[in-house]
């Protein structure tokens, strides 16, 4: 199948989640979604009023925040009064930090019982998992897809953004791991279209990129023929 700039646009998630980003990053943001149509925004829950205020209402473009961020280490109660606000406020989509501390002492019923506790709780909203793979290794790597998949999660998302971005080989490993029980996203350091493409032929089907790298691949593409085979 080859990949068009629609395609690829339709894959990209934009977002302006560091902890400096504020109203010229949120504007800076919306600017560009409209202008290339990318999938969906990310802002930091105090931003949500203003993007559903900016974002044009006609526009496809998903609104969506952030649960547990960037640590993941907040009580189950937090995050389900964190996602029930978000929700009010009319989010598209969630992405939700596990409880990697959890995870790693074994914890695996807390673990998927808060997953399970934000995708029920979303009713049919979009919720990705970010399992922060920095800190694991390939046995937590598949436990935590695994408690992911059990707890009816769309999307294993690999990391918030905050640190290193994935390797191809860890992106393997998820997705041989996976098939097609959960949908994928890969965030952090996807600053070439080559990488996407990569990415995109091991099966990962979202991509979080800030948006000035966003951009600068849409750039990329159309510099090049008008597909990628």
């Amino acid at each position: 199948m080859e990949l068009t700039k629609k395609d690829i646009v339709k894959k990209i998630e934009i977002s302006a989640v560091q902890m400096p980003d504020g109203e010229n990053a949120v504007y800076e943001l919306i600017d560009y979604a409209m202008r290339y149509d990318f999938a969906c925004v990310y802002a930091l829950p105090c931003w949500v009023p203003f993007l559903k205020k900016q974002i044009n209402r006609n526009s496809n473009i998903k609104i969506a925040s952030t649960v547990g961020f960037p640590s993941g280490a907040h009580s189950k109660e937090v995050k389900i009064r964190e996602t029930q606000e978000l929700l009010n406020l009319g989010v598209n989509e969630l992405d939700m930090v596990m409880n990697v501390g959890m995870l790693l002492s074994g914890r695996y019923d807390y673990v998927q019982d808060e997953i399970k506790s934000i995708v029920d709780l979303a009713g049919g909203i979009v919720v990705k998992v970010i399992i922060e793979v920095k800190y694991l290794n390939e046995d937590t790597i598949k436990k935590a897809c695994e408690l992911c998949i059990h707890a009816n999660a769309d999307y294993v998302k690999t990391s918030t953004g905050w640190t290193e971005s994935p390797t191809l080989d860890v992106v393997s490993l998820i997705t041989s791991f996976v098939h097609d029980a959960i949908k994928i996203k890969v965030a952090g350091g996807i600053r070439d279209l080559n990488t996407l493409v990569e990415m995109y032929k091991l099966g990962v089907s979202r991509f979080g990129i800030n948006t000035k790298a966003a951009v600068e691949i849409i750039k990329e593409f159309d510099r090049l023929p008008n597909s990628i085979p």
